[in-house]
């Protein structure tokens, strides 16, 4: 597929393949996803917004030039400072990843200076290349610097350096994302409006999206790291309504699926490490809106929780034929969940999710 090369959110020309919960194939443009839905369903999106995640500096016992990625955290707190980060040597996101030299040598209780900011390095977190980093003085001028001083993470595969804004999606609220939940970019008012004429019930989740791609394939193999979340009580509330009414939960993104499958959709904070595959059986989310994803991404591994591995190489291939566009400013896919298995209804699938679209 073809890579979105520019910050463009909801060109005009989007497009979305739908997967219904048969396997069938549709095409349609993306502002048609809502038409997907019915009354009763409950729309869930996360509302990180993102963090300026990338800091350039110096690797101070060498005097080496280092980039951190920060990539994880232990909650969400805003007390809490330290993360893990991936880091690189020198250059920045215009070199490709995967040829990006490695940093310097790290050792426990290296300094490194990053702009205004001073971190520590805490450990290695089983790989040279991701560390354990707590930064220095207290968490407000912490929050600061990095406000000042980092820039979005992005990749090389895009024409121009983003700016913030470029990374915040349109219900963007409190910023703890390392890189763009980017399902949520398919939101506007207009299309909230829209749910509600339609009786569409919309609700939230907040989750710290993590990084896409570390350029390392062994380290890359690990992702996604664990990710700190909340549910707040009104969309627990909301997921027993639709349940309970025979509508369908819909999330917006993977991140919404790890964090409603996590926690069982009940009220309060926890931490999605799990991993979610072709073995992983959905007990709340029955249909995902997503960007595309090749099969060699973190990300395809969830789209096996929602259809068999034939679909998905029928829905790769559409994908293919028709150039969408991938990445975060891509293209779209609204997947369902199957329904059956030969002609028996999935365990823990109502009967009700079945009728109707």
């Amino acid at each position: 597929m073809i890579a979105a090369a520019a910050p463009v959110q909801r060109p005009r020309d989007a497009r979305l393949l739908v997967i219904n919960a048969q396997g069938e194939l549709r095409h349609a443009a993306r502002a048609a996803w809502i038409d997907c839905l019915r009354t009763g369903d409950l729309v869930v999106a996360n509302d990180a917004a993102t963090l300026p995640a990338s800091l350039h500096g110096t690797h101070l016992p060498s005097g080496a030039p280092i980039e951190v990625r920060l990539a994880g955290r232990a909650s969400l707190a805003p007390g809490d400072v330290s993360f893990s980060a991936v880091v690189f040597g020198a250059g920045d996101w215009r070199m490709r990843t995967e040829a990006r030299p490695a940093p310097p040598p790290l050792a426990y209780g290296d300094r490194i200076a990053l702009g205004p900011l001073r971190a520590a390095v805490q450990g290695e977190l089983g790989h040279p290349r991701l560390v354990a980093l707590r930064f220095e003085g207290d968490a407000a001028a912490v929050w600061a610097g990095i406000a000042s001083h980092g820039r979005p993470i992005q990749y090389a595969y895009m024409q121009q350096p983003l700016a913030l804004w470029d990374v915040w999606t349109p219900i963007a609220a409190v910023p703890v994302a390392f890189e763009a939940p980017s399902a949520g970019f398919t939101l506007d008012w207009r299309s909230l409006a829209r749910l509600r004429t339609r009786a569409i019930a919309f609700a939230t989740v907040t989750l710290a999206a993590g990084i896409s791609s570390t350029g390392d394939p062994a380290l890359d193999a690990r992702l996604p790291l664990d990710e700190p979340y909340r549910i707040p009580a009104p969309t627990a509330a909301a997921i027993l309504k639709a349940k309970a009414g025979g509508g369908r939960v819909v999330a917006i993104g993977t991140t919404v699926v790890r964090a409603l499958e996590h926690s069982r959709g009940v009220a309060g904070l926890g931490m999605a490490d799990q991993r979610i595959g072709g073995g992983t059986r959905l007990r709340v989310v029955d249909a995902m809106l997503s960007g595309t994803h090749e099969p060699q991404e973190s990300h395809y591994q969830l789209l096996r929780a929602f259809q068999d591995d034939a679909t998905l190489a029928r829905a790769s291939a559409a994908l293919e034929a028709r150039g969408y566009r991938t990445h975060e400013f891509g293209d779209s896919v609204l997947i369902e969940a199957a329904l059956h298995d030969g002609n028996k209804l999935l365990p823990g699938r109502s009967k009700a999710v079945t009728q109707g679209r």
